[in-house]
């Protein structure tokens, strides 16, 4: 290896380290700032403190928004889950002209801004007379989970031997119980990224929410907003704390149980 080589070869781990520590910075002083006793956002800290962990108890409507967020993103995972299957299974196998355009147009909320999204979606169930908004929730965060897993689900079942669920079919199953049997068990890494990434994308989302919320049903992140306008505080940095642990310990999960070599490749 000449000096030039050697040279080049140290920038790119440079470049490669100052781009890992720019996207993690902002993580980091997060959770640091949680942990501060001063009632602003100051580092270095004037001395280290769980006070604004237990400021949490004592938040208006946090719980409220916290139960109502894990309830549209398990529910809406779920249902992303079923459709997606469905959809990729659909596309994968079709033999029907526009295959790709529906391909597309599945994972298409994935490219439109978030903006763009709510003021489509909250103008549309308005139109079909839809006016509760839990259930304008619900369906908005299937919209935009279902991205997440399709496109998993479709790049899995590229490298998947179909004739395995066909075999399975002429030893008696019904397509839907060989699916159960032997697709999801095969595609297990694809389902749990899929899945994980859908999750986080529903306990995350704010640019769609803000539409669609009411006074009785406020997402976390909605209800974080009021909080920064209301009384911005560190309490807020604790929240998002919680947050990034969730998502910590999602991945974690994952690794302990597919790999995380399998979970990227899934």
């Amino acid at each position: 290896m000449t000096g030039t080589d050697r040279f080049f070869r140290a920038l790119c781990w440079v470049m490669a380290l100052g781009v890992v520590v720019f996207l993690l910075l902002p993580l980091v002083i997060t959770v640091l700032v949680s942990f501060s006793s001063s009632q602003v956002y100051t580092l270095p800290p004037p001395e280290w403190s769980f006070r604004w962990y237990e400021a949490l108890t004592r938040r208006a409507g946090l719980m409220d928004a916290l139960m109502l967020s894990l309830n549209l993103a398990l529910l809406s995972t779920a249902a992303s889950l079923i459709l997606g299957t469905a959809a990729a299974i659909g596309v994968a196998r079709g033999q029907f002209r526009g295959r790709a355009a529906l391909a597309t147009f599945a994972v298409s909320p994935l490219m439109m801004p978030g903006l763009v999204l709510g003021v489509a979606m909250l103008q549309f169930f308005r139109e079909i007379g839809l006016r509760d908004a839990y259930w304008s929730l619900l369906l908005a965060h299937v919209v935009i989970t279902l991205p997440f897993v399709m496109r998993t689900l479709l790049a899995a079942m590229g490298s998947f031997d179909f004739a395995l669920v066909d075999a399975a079919r002429t030893l008696g199953m019904s397509y839907p119980r060989a699916v159960l049997r032997v697709l999801i068990p095969n595609l297990a890494p694809a389902y749990l990224t899929g899945g994980l990434f859908a999750f986080l994308a529903s306990m995350d989302n704010y640019p769609i929410s803000i539409f669609l919320t009411d006074a009785f049903n406020r997402t976390l992140p909605i209800r974080m907003l009021q909080y920064m306008e209301e009384s911005p505080d560190p309490s807020i940095a604790a929240i998002s704390t919680g947050l990034i642990l969730l998502a910590t310990v999602a991945l974690a999960v994952a690794a302990r149980t597919v790999g995380l070599n399998r979970l990227i490749q899934g």
